[in-house]
């Protein structure tokens, strides 16, 4: 019967049904029959207003045989769909792709991993056609759900689930490519979809057993070497490519999902796979969106600022590689943020570990609290390498910006400070701040090439650079001037340099360098003195080691090298005597290793200055010193006084004149065209500076002050003196035009506002004037009714009461600052 009946009403069924009907075999092991397919291709061509009817039959007939596990016939449906999906690009392909994005949800809806598999693929081979025309009503949340479900199988067969996670990965590349390019479809890079697309790729990519190969620029081909798919590999080309498809607006979407997946996962300790990470969002994503991936990683450090050590330690590492790689680019307005988050967290990490030692020395767990102690250390150390590796790749002027900004959050005594309360963390903790932030300071100057001194070292840089030069604290003082070092040093002479020596032949050396500018020997003019008296006052501190002399050593050849001329070497050989001096007179009672490394390093430099300048006699004199001291006095020469063990005298002898360099002999020596020898018999003395009350020294302050106190009195009256003619006295006569123009413009607006300012302002104007008349008269007759205090303080007693012997106003004497 109803065969019968299908005989009978065959032919009056709909000839798309019939098409569609013959491309079906008896057996599904014969595979889809070419002649009749290509029957239906040409039907569906010629009348392309029937592809929906097609589509929906096709449909029909895949659902009821995938509920009746005909696999076979299921294949052979996919296969005519793709088939027709391919020849088809009319406006009527709108409806039909309805019908095959059900067909294909119907397939990934099955528990059978060959069908996921085939939906999969036939998803894919749609995702590469191009549409002409957007689609408006067209959504993929169910396939971003899905695939990312397929991403994280965990079938029990290994074989299985690989092919699974594969497929996943395919099916949400192809959902990227779908979508990514349309602006209809933006829909894809909301935070609930982001959520699902990046962590299913970062699951595969955590598989990878190479994470050496993860995170190189290159495009990974997503092929292993034995020709299988990889996971881990075609998840990284999927991350890859969306990433590099990310918009301006859609990149903190994009990477905030990253930092969640790290964190649920523990990936930040240790921290391979996600530095790995960051180093494919680098180069995958366009140059100029770079900093949004910094400020991402930023505020995620701020996040975990209670965290590990270990964790921050790897945030902060993961930072280091953003920062490498935007450093070769643009990195937008977070320069300074970078910083100012970076230096925020290094004092924190400095408290903590102040707080870990504290309790440690207050309980009996000891090696727990050092454990703690050595981890915030690793967190300083990369916080400090993050910031001398992203200040080392900026350019110059951005450099000098992050110089002077760093310099402005280092403490410093006496001086008010917005970012650092040194009452709360004490002198440890600000001694380990300045130490760490002037060790990161000398890497972002390490390279620094600046034209003009006046622009790399100006006064908001260097008065707190020389500030914390003169600290109790001969590790804080090396750290000074390295950064000098690095500064001034523009031809990298520091490395011929290093060590104290007597050095033979200066010129075997190979120096380099130029004639000093106009622009340096004006700020040898206006810095120079500064300069001087902080090397004078660093030679005098008794904690100095090897070191120290070394560097100081190393600081007035550089000097020498890169900014002296004429004026600048006598300026420099008056140092040396005055150094030299210090520790002959020795009135601040150093120990004798402290003055008879000034001999050596005097020795050394005065060596290097004079075959730098290349006078004949003033080598000769040198040489002959040196030639003394080795023969009588070896302890006074860097090679043996830095040795171990080397023997030191009870006392230095003043009057052995030939052991010291004499200033007659060097003036005699220098005397002729060029140099200014008679400078040499003038004492050097360190000028005195507010300087010295932002530092701990006060009794140096207070001698220096009195001396000023003293000189002061014993000069005469001002009246007595006559009128000096100096810059200042021009510049105001100058400038005396200046204010009378402004006394007019006064006028004019006066008159102006009488003229025409309402009534009522006027008259409000003038009260308040008889006012202030009022009260300055009501003060002044007080004054006269009631005398004042006698300045001599006489008092009388009349009639038992205590009277005031007071002198009349126009006899007392008031300062002179109080008169006009």
């Amino acid at each position: 019967m109803p065969a019968g009946v299908c005989g009978c009403c065959g032919p009056l069924r709909p000839r798309y049904k019939r098409l569609v009907d013959n491309i079906f075999p008896e057996d599904p092991k014969d595979g889809l029959s070419k002649s009749d397919m290509e029957k239906l291709t040409f039907y569906a061509v010629s009348a392309p207003e029937k592809l929906d009817r097609i589509g929906a039959y096709l449909a029909e007939r895949l659902s009821r045989d995938v509920v009746r596990h005909r696999s076979g016939y299921v294949v052979i449906a996919m296969e005519a769909l793709d088939q027709l999906l391919m020849a088809c690009h009319s406006q009527s392909i709108k409806p039909f792709v309805e019908s095959f994005l059900h067909m294909v949800a119907k397939l990934l809806e099955s528990r059978e991993p060959d069908l996921q598999v085939l939906g999969t693929n036939s998803f894919v081979k749609f995702a590469n056609i191009e549409e002409d025309t957007p689609s408006y009503h067209r959504r993929y949340d169910f396939f971003v759900s899905q695939f990312s479900a397929m991403c994280h199988s965990t079938h029990e067969d290994p074989e299985t689930r690989k092919r699974i996670r594969v497929a996943g990965i395919k099916g949400l590349q192809g959902v990227v490519r779908k979508t990514v390019n349309d602006e209809l479809q933006a829909i894809i890079w909301e935070p609930q979809h982001m959520d699902k697309l990046i962590p299913s790729m970062l699951f595969n990519m955590q598989d990878s057993e190479d994470l050496d190969r993860v995170g190189h620029p290159s495009t990974p081909s997503g092929v292993g070497q034995d020709g299988e798919e990889n996971p881990a590999a075609l998840a990284e080309s999927c991350f890859r490519e969306l990433l590099g498809r990310a918009a301006y607006g859609n990149m903190n979407n994009a990477v905030r999902p990253i930092l969640v997946h790290l964190d649920n996962h523990h990936l930040w300790d240790p921290n391979e796979f996600a530095v790995s990470c960051f180093r494919i969002i680098m180069y995958s994503i366009q140059a100029q969106h770079s900093h949004h991936v910094i400020q991402q990683v930023l505020n995620h450090l701020d996040t975990n600022n209670k965290n590990t050590p270990r964790v921050r330690a790897g945030i902060v590492q993961v930072l280091l590689e953003t920062v490498a790689i935007a450093a070769k680019g643009s990195v937008g307005p977070t320069v300074l943020e970078v910083f100012n988050t970076l230096l925020k967290h290094l004092r924190m990490s400095v408290d903590f570990e102040l707080g870990e030692s504290s309790r440690r020395n207050s309980s009996a767990s000891v090696s727990s609290g050092r454990g703690k102690e050595s981890e915030e250390r690793i967190v300083q150390n990369a916080i400090i390498q993050t910031i001398g590796f992203f200040g080392g790749n900026l350019p110059d002027y951005q450099r000098a910006e992050v110089m002077m900004f760093i310099m402005g959050k280092v403490p410093v005594y006496g001086t008010p400070c917005h970012t650092l309360d040194t009452a709360k963390i004490g002198h440890k903790g600000t001694k380990r701040i300045q130490t760490m932030l002037l060790s990161s300071l000398i890497m972002v100057t390490s390279g620094f090439k600046s034209k003009s001194m006046a622009a790399a070292l100006p006064p908001p840089f260097l008065d707190p650079l020389f500030s914390v030069s003169l600290m109790e604290d001969s590790e804080l003082r090396q750290l000074v001037l390295e950064i000098l070092h690095n500064i001034i040093d523009r031809h990298d002479n520091r490395a011929k340099l290093r060590g104290i020596r007597i050095i033979p032949n200066v010129a075997a050396l190979k120096i380099k360098r130029e004639k000093i500018s106009k622009q340096d020997v004006a700020f040898m003019k206006k810095h120079g003195q500064q300069l001087y008296r902080h090397i004078y006052l660093g030679c005098k501190e008794e904690d100095n080691v090897h070191k120290n002399f070394e560097l100081l050593f190393t600081t007035l050849a550089i000097l020498t090298i890169e900014l002296a001329n004429e004026e600048v070497v006598i300026d420099l050989i008056r140092l040396a005597i005055a150094i030299q001096e210090m520790a002959l007179t020795n009135e601040e009672n150093m120990p004798m290793f402290n003055r008879c490394g000034i001999m050596a390093l005097v020795a050394a430099y005065l060596n290097f200055l004079s075959q730098m300048i290349a006078n004949l006699p003033f080598c000769q004199h040198v040489s002959k010193v040196i030639e003394l001291r080795n023969m009588d006095a070896p302890y006074l020469l860097p090679e043996h006084i830095f040795r171990d063990k080397c023997p030191l005298p009870d006392s230095l002898d003043k009057e052995d004149r030939q052991l010291y360099f004499q200033t007659s002999d060097m003036a005699e020596c220098l005397a002729g065209p060029g140099y200014n020898a008679e400078r040499l018999s003038i004492p050097y003395i360190p000028q005195v500076t507010d300087e010295d009350r932002l530092t701990r020294r006060k009794s140096f302050v207070d001698t220096i002050s009195l001396q000023v106190d003293i000189m002061s009195n014993s000069l005469p009256d001002k009246s007595q003196l006559a009128e000096e003619i100096t810059f200042e006295t021009l510049k105001k006569a100058i400038d005396t035009t200046g204010l009378e123009e402004q006394e007019r413009e006064k006028r004019r607006q006066v008159m102006e506002k009488f003229q025409k300012a309402p009534f009522e302002e006027i008259a409000a104007h003038c009260e308040s004037k008889a006012n202030m008349l009022h009260d300055r008269l009501a003060q002044i007759f007080e004054l006269t009714i009631r005398p004042p205090p006698s300045p001599s303080g006489v008092v009388s007693l009349s009639a038992g009461h205590t009277q005031h012997q007071s002198v009349p106003v126009y006899e007392m004497k008031f300062p002179d600052l109080c008169v006009y």
